[in-house]
């Protein structure tokens, strides 16, 4: 069962900062994808199921320029495979001297129906990438073709991606500040608790505005907890 059309709505409206606030109550401390930033921070915010490509260190005998006319190589399979919804993920070690793809991969993939990108490594035509609405993020740009250190080895199996454990179905959230990854049996609490928390933000963002101390309202004391219960009652429903 998939992530529902409420929660990925939800997750759409708050910011991977409150998420991994939420996911710390839980004790899930690494969540949030390390070294890596958005090359289109004009992009939608992204959600989506993990579908994982993993490379390991590349093989000069048989990582040639050849091996991209198989259709079944695991990088071009991961292309024409990734079902619509899902965010291609590739643990790339970290390694972004080289690109992990490029702007036909990403194009094919946003046609597809992905919903985003996300690589530890580089990724080459970064600027035409950077134009394109499907959210990408990766280390930095890379012009030279991963066959020089990446082997594409493994689809939609566990892999690493900038320090953070990523399990296939595993849900991705990424906005302007970059990617943090939620447990697919939580994912559905973890949305209506993060959907909660934002607008309780929104109010104590109004106090302090207004000129309000922080002290006993981030975080509330009763009193704090009793105005914003009479604020909320006021407010539209969600």
């Amino acid at each position: 069962m998939g992530l529902s059309d409420k929660a990925r709505a939800q997750l759409r409206k708050v910011s991977t900062a409150t998420l991994t606030t939420v996911l710390f109550k839980r004790g899930l401390r690494n969540t949030y994808i390390q070294g890596i930033g958005p090359l289109n921070p004009d992009a939608p915010t992204m959600v989506g199921e993990a579908y994982t490509l993993r490379y390991i260190p590349a093989r000069e005998d048989i990582d040639v320029i050849e091996v991209f006319k198989d259709p079944s190589h695991p990088q071009r399979k991961a292309v024409e495979a990734i079902p619509p919804g899902h965010v291609l993920v590739m643990d790339c070690r970290g390694d972004a001297s080289v690109a992990s793809a490029g702007s036909i991969l990403v194009t094919r993939m946003m046609i597809r129906g992905a919903a985003g990108v996300v690589s530890d490594g580089g990724l080459r035509d970064s600027m035409e990438i950077a134009l394109l609405p499907i959210p990408t993020y990766c280390a930095g740009p890379s012009a030279p073709t991963n066959l020089i250190k990446h082997h594409a080895v493994d689809l939609n199996v566990p892999i690493g991606c900038g320090g953070v454990p990523v399990f296939p179905g595993d849900i991705r959230v990424g906005d302007g500040e970059g990617v943090v990854v939620i447990p697919a049996n939580i994912a559905e609490d973890v949305a209506q608790e993060a959907a909660d928390q934002d607008v309780f933000e929104t109010f104590v963002t109004e106090k302090v505005k207004a000129g309000a101390s922080i002290v006993g309202l981030y975080p509330p004391n009763e009193v704090t907890q009793k105005e914003y219960a009479d604020w909320r009652a006021k407010r539209p429903k969600d």
